[in-house]
């Protein structure tokens, strides 16, 4: 159990924490939404003066042929392009610092992300080592350490989940300590975000179900937590609805494309809020899996969310009452309760119906340790939780993850 007195020098420093994000700037990227929207950026991109982009893009959009109509646009606009396709599911330092190299051997003068979260925030470090300001990876772990001005950064998903296209944060993986820990920064915000749902129509099933997860954690995570406003609040629930109502029909039928544009929009939603909002228990235990067994991000969110927000429990029942109202599972008049165990009832049901599992079949107890002090290490005093949580909570968790 957190002692009392701890309790209290958590919120107060998160209490500081929002109050002074009330000062923060947060850039408003220009949009290119709909199918065939990324053919649109080389136009945007000769606006805003790029010669020679570095084109970071995950492997498998590149090996298909998808970008092919893209570059040879680039190449009309009398552009030059060097391309990176290497990017690893969890970006590691080495990953982030070969990528760099491409960039500066061929004086690349600025940033084009097309993948999954991952190409997404290499591509943000990248940009920052870019300038020649900030010389190590490992310095500018945690909140606004990037320095400078940063190349023109422009960001596509091709998955809808991280919403990493929005957001100040970039997540990595120390290769040497196997953790993996975020660089936030309003700096990494792009200066164009390209949602073009043509790009995520062939993703894998089991692709599409972790990623809308992973999107469904940002949003609740930010709605439950003690630092929503009301832009944020607005934005957490349109993003809910829009992924319980659209999710699985995009899982079953990758082709619709009207499932596959309102999953990027959702994701988006969630990617803006809890920029500004913060996560919580969910990803701090996911980036510690992800770090020590390389469990997808999404994959991991999904199986933790309904064990920890089981774990919130009465303090968030006001809340997720709210949501099942908005969302059509209930009525005002109803036990919240009732409303909350609706809601989570739906998660569990999305799990199975996508065929996620209830478990993490890599975790070992011998681990729980170490897992347990990266959680908190990670979360306490940083994410504005509406239940904190101790040791023995945390390994209660754990314990319910395990095979």
């Amino acid at each position: 159990m957190v002692s009392q007195t701890k309790k209290f020098q958590y919120r107060l420093v998160q209490v500081l924490f929002k109050q002074g994000l009330k000062f923060v700037k947060f850039k408003e990227p220009y949009l290119l939404n709909g199918s065939g929207s990324l053919n649109k950026l080389p136009n945007k991109m000769r606006e805003m003066d790029v010669r020679h982009p570095l084109i970071v893009a995950s492997g498998t959009i590149y090996r298909s042929g998808a970008l092919d109509k893209f570059l040879k646009l680039l190449t009309e606009n009398n552009m030059k392009y060097t391309i990176y396709s290497s990017v690893k599911p969890n970006p590691t330092i080495d990953n982030i610092e070969e990528c760099l190299s491409y960039y500066k051997e061929n004086n690349c003068d600025a940033v084009v992300s097309i993948g999954g979260g991952s190409p997404m925030d290499c591509s943000k470090v990248v940009a920052a080592l870019a300038n020649g300001k900030n010389t190590s990876v490992r310095k500018l772990r945690g909140y606004m350490k990037v320095k400078g001005t940063l190349p023109k950064l422009f960001l596509c998903p091709t998955t809808a989940g991280s919403g990493s296209e929005t957001t100040v944060a970039a997540v990595i993986t120390d290769s040497k300590t196997h953790e993996k820990y975020a660089v936030s920064d309003p700096k990494f915000i792009p200066d164009v975000e390209v949602l073009d749902a043509d790009l995520t129509l062939n993703l894998p099933q089991h692709t599409t179900a972790s990623t809308g997860m992973d999107a469904l954690t940002h949003a609740i995570e930010a709605y439950v937590g003690r630092s929503g406003t009301k832009y944020t609040d607005e934005l957490s629930l349109k993003a809910i609805k829009m992924i319980f109502e659209n999710l699985e029909t995009a899982y079953n039928d990758g082709h619709n494309i009207k499932a596959r544009e309102n999953m990027l929009l959702a994701s988006n939603y969630a990617g803006k809020a809890f920029t500004r909002a913060f996560v919580g228990y969910v990803h701090a235990i996911a980036h510690a899996l992800g770090g020590l067994y390389n469990v997808p991000h999404g994959l991991a969110n999904a199986i933790i969310l309904p064990y920890v927000l089981q774990f919130y429990g009465e303090s968030i029942y006001d809340k997720m009452a709210t949501v099942a109202v908005y969302c059509g599972m209930g009525k005002d008049s109803e036990d919240k309760k009732s409303l909350y165990d609706k809601v989570i009832k739906k998660i569990n049901d999305m799990n199975g119906n996508m065929n996620i599992p209830s478990t993490v079949k890599e975790l070992k107890e011998e681990d729980f340790d170490e897992i347990i002090k990266r959680v908190l290490k990670e979360a306490n005093p940083a994410y504005p939780v509406p239940k904190i949580m101790g040791y023995e909570e945390c390994r209660e968790i754990l314990e319910k993850l395990k095979i």
